[in-house]
């Protein structure tokens, strides 16, 4: 038997736990700020369920498979998207809900991305672009707010469609181009053209190049220039680029994706253009979609990604109280510390094997409380960061 973790799974400890824990605490703070309200959703379902409508999603081909003792199908849910069928039955419209937790890709493994990892998604049901604009302002605020500065970039997934029906692609190869689009950031421009060409799709591309004054003659462009006009509202920028597309077939309007200055391949991003070179990291996805015949907006953070890009540190002090043999008043102190709010643990020992435990674990105080410092009314700190001891009164 081996207690090795799972290919494509991971344990979170200490700091790094912790860190995750905040930056967690700080996307739902901004989530509740915007008026969401949370949910909770089973993490197995259903695998008809799970599949939906769009089996021919990537997506949903990776979904993890399994089966009870009643012999039923089911899966792991891959995302959360789905679930709102059923959470937005007989909700009072517009229903805005967010909800954090792990999903499920049984996907090839890579440096960023695990086949367990943790989705933060907000989702308006019964949204206008209005809605679009402040799920985009709440993405820009939140970001912001941990240090991660955002670019924009919003496509449009019916004027994409409209663009392929001008340039004559045939009905059955439009869904394939699409994906080839979606596909620019990782294989870039020479590669997505030779794909392109397969499917007798090439001009798309230098279509897509072109100025405001070709998207302007397709009616879905307008939804584009309405998101920009609401988000200036905001006072949030947005880019235009006709080649973001995101993969799932049910986005059926304007469609987003959020890259961080600073993170490598976000360079040359312009307005009204493809986006230039290989660009890998998109922190934030989403966009519009239907369900049961209602306009619905909404879109996902990575949790993981985030806590690794955030510079967030803890500005809490930890003390360890080291009890030599007294125990009662060892408690004592530590429940005072406690009551104002500080990290404070109890070690029971002899006081080398305390010092060693403290510098493990990263508490940045140790406080010893013995025979003598009952006597003489004041306990013992050491800092250990510099080494320095100092006394205080109980």
């Amino acid at each position: 038997m081996t207690s090795d973790v799972v290919k494509g799974f991971k344990d979170y400890t200490g700091d790094e736990a912790e860190k995750r824990a905040e930056v967690k605490k700080i996307i739902e703070g901004a989530f509740a700020k915007y008026g969401f309200e949370p949910a909770e959703t089973p993490i197995i379902e259903y695998a008809q369920f799970v599949r939906g409508e769009n089996k021919q999603d990537e997506a949903v081909s990776d979904i993890f498979q399994l089966q009870d003792k009643g012999k039923r199908e089911l899966a792991l849910r891959y995302e959360f998207t789905f679930q709102l069928k059923r959470l937005m039955k007989n909700k009072k419209l517009p229903y805005k809900r967010y909800q954090i937790g792990p999903v499920f890709r049984d996907e090839p493994v890579s440096s960023n991305r695990l086949r367990q990892f943790v989705q933060c998604d907000v989702d308006t049901i019964g949204a206008d672009v209005k809605d679009e604009a402040e799920i985009l302002a709440l993405a820009n605020e939140l970001l912001t707010g941990i240090d991660v500065e955002p670019i924009i970039l919003v496509g449009n997934r019916a004027l994409l469609n409209e663009i392929l029906e001008d340039n004559g692609v045939k009905d059955k190869d439009k869904l394939q181009v699409l994906r080839e689009i979606d596909k620019y950031d990782k294989i870039g421009e020479k590669q997505l053209l030779d794909n392109l060409k397969k499917l007798g799709a090439e001009k798309v591309l230098d279509n897509l190049k072109k100025g405001e004054k070709y998207f302007s003659k397709f009616n879905s462009y307008k939804d584009v220039i309405e998101l920009i006009k609401y988000c200036k509202m905001y006072g949030v920028k947005v880019l235009f680029s006709p080649t973001v597309v995101r993969g799932l077939s049910y986005y059926n309007g304007n469609v987003f994706e959020i890259k961080a200055k600073g993170v490598k391949g976000n360079e040359n991003i312009s307005s009204n253009s493809p986006k230039r070179g290989i660009i890998k990291e998109t922190l934030v996805a989403g966009g519009s979609y239907m369900f049961d015949g209602i306009q619905c907006t909404g879109i996902s953070f990575g949790l993981d990604r985030l806590a690794v890009l955030s510079p967030w540190e803890s500005a809490k002090l930890r003390t360890l109280v080291i009890s030599l043999e007294q125990d009662k008043e060892s408690i004592k102190l530590a429940d005072k510390f406690r009551s104002q709010g500080q990290i404070v643990s109890i070690y029971y020992g002899k006081p080398s094997k305390a010092l060693e435990y403290a510098n493990s674990y990263g508490y940045e105080r140790v406080i010893f409380i013995g025979k003598e410092e009952i006597k003489i009314g004041k306990y013992k700190i050491k800092d250990m960061k510099t080494g320095k001891e100092s006394s205080e009164k109980f």
